[in-house]
């Protein structure tokens, strides 16, 4: 590894209480996806109780994952989270890859995925024209980029009031779905139809990629002020809330519409709202997805800076962005995935299918990365006995094993989804490989 360049003697702060780093959680998890995945789900299932436990079973693995995380937060605190866990378990080239995937795909791709969608719905409201969700998407990805430029207070003040809102428009959906006139059909509940393993697998997966964002929080762990075990608790009333959000989601969906309906349903929470207060609803439910994707992107923005940060902070090429702002943020770190995810945007607005590009783009890379870190918990243990771990995995290593199961699980969901689609993540990679070899010299 080269020698990382002199830097700005101002470090990361402990700013971030345990509420803040929740409410990170709770915006990165809860995006746009509750809005629609529901009713793929029920389309697999065949029971209002295997819907509920296939949710149910999501929060209770992604708790499994959480404490995984816990454990490697705690024990080794840094901004870098995630790819300082990678180098002290693999070394640094296999981080630096890492650093390099998060920095030029995983987080830009994140951004892009957010903001067209929030562009869908913009676009409902006030539309701009032909490329309308793209140029709603630029707009949304530099306005926050900005204004988490501005400060750390800054940043963490819009989480917390974007937060409220959107639990409350998940609220309104939950309130909206148990008033109205339930329609289920008794004849199809009669039915006693098993659903198949097939099904049942798929179902799960779609409910994961819903449950997904909560690892974000290692990058918080440096800033944490509740340093042994503010993540710990973080991610468990993050995820707490959102399997409780998400239950309650479903619940009301089926009192509403029933497994069948809500199966048939291509936007099971539109059609909702139309049901309940008619076709003039859609401004508002709009209004609530938009909501949700601010929160979201505004959570991608402040997590995808640190991993870039810490990047810069070690290898020499990329030492521009290895700086810390006296406002508490990397900014050049901010603008660089600013900058990269308005390129994607741009290239995304010209496939006719922009949402499935990125997600093809983004997902087989993400989970591959995520699989070694799972695998990182393993070697840590071995390789450093006698590291104090203020918060240890319970069940060692039977819930360790379970999370790497299930990250395989999603890594080969995630290449099937995607096929040819994975190629572009991959050449990305191959890039970065290349970078790491001229910088090696």
């Amino acid at each position: 590894m080269s020698q990382p360049a002199p830097s700005s003697n101002i470090t990361p702060q402990k700013s971030l209480r345990t509420i803040d780093i929740a409410s990170l959680i709770v915006g990165t998890i809860l995006g746009a996806g509750i809005f629609r995945v529901p009713s793929m789900v029920a389309g697999q299932l065949n029971s209002e109780i295997a819907i509920l436990l296939a949710w149910g079973l999501g929060g209770l693995i992604s708790v499994v994952g959480a404490l995984c995380y816990a454990e490697l937060a705690t024990a080794y605190p840094s901004v870098g989270g995630e790819y300082y866990f990678l180098q002290k378990a693999f070394g640094q080239k296999l981080a630096f890859l890492y650093g390099w995937a998060r920095s030029i795909v995983i987080v830009p791709g994140s951004l892009g995925i957010l903001g067209i969608t929030l562009g869908d719905y913009m676009t409902n409201i006030i539309s701009l024209g032909s490329y309308s969700s793209s140029i709603w998407a630029a707009i949304v990805v530099i306005g926050l980029s900005l204004l988490n430029a501005l400060g750390i207070k800054e940043g963490k003040t819009a989480q917390n009031v974007l937060t409220i809102f959107e639990v409350l428009g998940v609220i309104a959906i939950i309130i909206t779905g148990f008033l109205v006139e339930g329609s289920t059909d008794p004849a199809f509940n009669q039915q006693v139809v098993e659903p198949t393993f097939g099904a049942a697998s798929l179902a799960i997966v779609f409910v994961l990629l819903t449950y997904g964002g909560w690892n974000e929080a290692a990058y918080l762990s440096a800033e944490a002020v509740d340093q042994r075990r503010g993540i710990f608790k973080a991610l468990l009333i993050g995820i707490g809330s959102v399997t409780i959000l998400y239950i309650l989601v479903n619940l009301a969906l089926l009192h509403a519409f029933g497994v069948q309906k809500m199966g048939q349903s291509n936007a099971i929470a539109s059609d909702l709202f139309d049901l309940a207060y008619g076709h003039q609803s859609a401004i508002l439910f709009s209004a609530i997805v938009i909501f949700s994707c601010l929160n979201s992107i505004n959570a991608t923005i402040i997590f995808g800076s640190r991993s870039s940060f810490a990047l810069g902070r070690d290898w020499k090429i990329f030492s521009w962005i290895g700086d810390w702002h006296a406002s508490g943020t990397p900014r050049k770190a901010i603008f660089l995935q600013c900058v990269i995810a308005l390129i994607l945007i741009l290239g995304a607005s010209f496939e006719r299918e922009s949402f499935k590009s990125m997600v093809e783009f983004t997902a087989p890379v993400f989970w591959f990365f995520i699989l070694l870190i799972a695998i990182s918990i393993f070697i840590l243990r071995k390789k450093n006995p006698d590291q104090v771990i203020p918060c240890p995995i319970p069940l060692y290593p039977l819930l360790p094993i379970v999370f790497v199961l299930t990250v395989i699980w999603l890594l080969w969901s995630s290449i099937a989804y995607s096929g040819w689609g994975a190629l572009y993540g991959v050449a990305c990679l191959a890039i970065g490989a290349v970078i790491l070899l001229f910088e090696s010299k």
